[in-house]
């Protein structure tokens, strides 16, 4: 209390109040006297409260000053009895009501004072309903809205241009600045205006670069225009390209699908658009309605400060507490009957919220998916514009990877056998140079010998027959083979569809059963598939009462430990304090003069008796100096006049001395002259 008073005073004792209080003079102001500072602080606030509180009623005062408050967000502490409290301490100056009052005023006062400004031409005039039935009433009501609107909006940009950094000497300078710029273009137009009349055809000479200027402008234009045209059909393009895709797309959706699975998409499709514009869009519209709604009022509202968001948040958390609160106290309470249909609403709900948890993440998929379509046409677009081959995409895309794969692993294959090959080239090239080197010596050795019998020509007419049959045997051999390996071929696929048939027969009697059984097992899992969902769900609803439960119990536990601790510090302090109070008033009551003057009270009298006697005492010796300050100065000024004479007087003895001392020197040289 004692800091928020010292606060108070301080404020008051600098501009623009200046009021010169102390601590003591503060406390000892009449409730009066406390009510027209009260309402001096209003004034500077709001001008159309400076006024005497003397030349009216009580009652119009508090109530001019309830007002004020409440438009400046003023929440005075307590309830509806301390609210009452507070409207009778203000008319009665009450120091309990005045001092919080004036600590918060002075706390803010340049804020206020722009609320008090605002609130002016915010402050809405709450017409009554019967009344704007009359469209005179309701015209005007309605231009009193708008002009509140427009309002709003230029002190908008009117603290946005005082935040902005701009300013008009800023402006002022650029102005100046761009005049005399003009001024040095007039000037250098002139100079060559001067300079072109004394050219031949000078007019003739203007007309052409004015129509060069024309035409440069003009090709500009031209080729702002064929740029957009590029870009509207580069759009167009892509427009076209998007909808090939789509109609390909639906192409291999046709002839791959039958027309029953046709039908359940559209159906999950339909479905999944009328919960969107039935349940999610209507919801979300009504979400984004009243949050339209509440930005709208809070923008309606002059501005706060952080206290005021600071309080609001303080009430806020607690409305929340009670909430909380009420609805543990409902589960608590709740009726037998309720807790039968607790469980299917429970898991209705988590339904619900699953379902739109996948309805999100569906919607999620399908703008994901468009974006990337939106890329891939990009890409695609992109390769044509570099002339490549079209872009590959899904299945194909992995086709063409498994079959680049096989290549390469083939290529491999092949490289290594090729560079076998090459070197068993070499070494057969080697082989068939050395043979060929041998055949060439035996076939000289063979020849000489047929000259030398005279049958030359024999051993080559004798290969050439070997030759011959070789190749016609082999030939005959090569159909004969051929015949067999056919007649062989016909006869084993033959036993192989017999075997294949026998041996699939029981396969396929098995495959109806399991068929069957199958669909029996399907059934099965489907029903304890729900029967799991349910058991699941009401788990689940169990889980999540059980968790709030004893979530709620921790936040009461807290709650309860953290009030045990403020109580044991309230106690400790109200002990200290009671033990202060009781050696207080034994120290007071004691007979004894030593203990009182150990009382606090009797230190507090005594340093105000003391300050009151210094105060005397320092006020008649200010008296005494301001009695005597007159002759004093006039006694000043006198020996200040005596001390210059006496310094003068002192000069010319001075003088006088110096001149006798010169004249008996000449005397005595007169006399020296006088015995020579």
């Amino acid at each position: 209390m004692s800091d928020q008073i010292q606060f108070i005073v301080e404020k008051l004792n600098q501009e623009p109040f200046r009021k010169n209080y102390n601590l003591i003079t503060f406390d000892s102001l009449e409730s009066m006297q406390l009510l027209q500072l009260l309402n001096d602080v209003l004034g500077e606030i709001d001008p159309k409260h400076a006024v005497d509180i003397r030349e009216e009623l009580p009652e119009q005062t508090a109530k001019r000053m309830l007002s004020l408050l409440g438009i400046l967000k003023y929440k005075p502490p307590g309830s509806i009895s301390d609210l009452s409290a507070f409207r009778q301490g203000l008319v009665t100056g009450s120091k309990p009501v005045i001092h919080p009052v004036l600590h918060w005023l002075l706390q803010r006062t340049n804020d206020l004072k722009k609320r008090a400004y605002l609130a002016r031409f915010l402050v809405k005039l709450e017409v009554p309903a019967e009344f704007l039935q009359d469209d005179t009433v309701a015209d005007i009501n309605k231009q009193y809205e708008e002009l509140m609107e427009g309002f709003k909006n230029l002190h908008k940009e009117c603290e946005q241009l005082k935040t902005s950094g701009l300013s008009t000497a800023e402006i002022r300078r650029d102005i100046s600045a761009m005049e005399e710029e003009k001024d040095q273009l007039i000037k250098r137009v002139e100079r060559l205006k001067k300079r072109v009349e004394t050219v031949q055809n000078h007019q003739r000479m203007l007309e052409i670069a004015r129509q060069l200027r024309l035409e440069k402008e003009r090709e500009e234009s031209l080729a702002q225009q064929k740029q957009e045209q590029k870009n509207q059909l580069f759009h167009a393009e892509q427009r076209l390209q998007r909808a090939q895709l789509q109609l390909k797309e639906m192409h291999h959706a046709v002839v791959d699908s039958k027309p029953e699975s046709l039908m359940k998409k559209l159906e999950e499709e339909i479905n999944f658009n009328s919960y969107l514009v039935n349940e999610k869009l209507p919801r979300e519209l009504e979400s984004k309605k009243n949050s339209a709604y509440f930005l709208q009022k809070v923008v309606a509202e002059p501005a706060m400060s952080q206290s005021d968001l600071n309080v609001l948040e303080i009430k806020m958390n607690e409305v929340n507490a009670q909430i909380n609160q009420l609805i543990e106290k409902r589960m608590m309470k709740y009726e037998p009957i309720d807790s039968k249909f607790s469980m299917y609403r429970q898991q209705a709900s988590i339904i619900s919220r699953k379902k739109e948890a996948k309805a999100e993440e569906l919607q999620a998929a399908k703008e994901e998916m468009s974006s990337t379509e939106r890329q891939m046409l990009q890409k695609t677009s992109q390769a044509h514009e570099l002339e490549g081959s079209e872009v590959l995409k899904g299945d194909e895309f992995k086709q063409y990877v498994n079959k680049l794969r096989s290549k390469n692993t083939f290529y491999k294959k092949k490289r290594l056998e090729i560079a076998e090959i090459t070197a068993e080239y070499g070494i057969l090239q080697r082989t068939e140079e050395l043979l060929k080197q041998r055949h060439e010596a035996i076939q000289q050795q063979l020849q000489a010998i047929e000259d030398k019998k005279g049958i030359s020509g024999y051993s080559y007419t004798q290969e050439e027959l070997e030759r011959v049959s070789a190749v016609k045997s082999e030939m005959d051999e090569m159909k004969g083979r051929t015949l067999d390996n056919m007649s062989e071929m016909v006869k084993k696929l033959n036993t192989m569809v017999a075997e294949k048939k026998a041996s699939l027969a029981p396969v396929i009697k098995e495959l109806r059963q399991l068929r069957q059984k199958c669909q029996e097992l399907t059934q099965e899992c489907d029903e304890k598939k729900i029967q799991y969902d349910s058991c699941a769900a009401g788990l689940e609803s169990n889980r999540s009462t059980l968790e709030q439960e004893v979530k709620g119990l921790l936040e009461e536990c807290v709650q309860e430990e953290s009030n045990y601790r403020y109580i044991n510090c309230m106690k400790r302090n109200l002990e200290i304090q009671l033990q202060r109070a009781k050696e207080e008033m034994k120290a007071y009551v004691s007979p004894d003069p030593q203990e009182r003057r150990k009382a606090i009270r009797e230190q507090y009298t005594r340093m105000i008796l003391e300050q009151e006697n210094l105060g005397k005492k320092l006020r008649e010796k200010q008296k005494v100096v301001r009695e005597s300050h007159g002759p004093n100065m006039k006694q000043i000024k006198m020996w200040q006049d005596f001390e210059q004479l006496m310094e003068c007087k002192r000069e010319c003895f001075l003088k006088q001395q110096n001149q006798t001392a010169i004249g008996q020197v000449i005397q005595e040289g007169g006399k020296d002259r006088l015995v020579l």
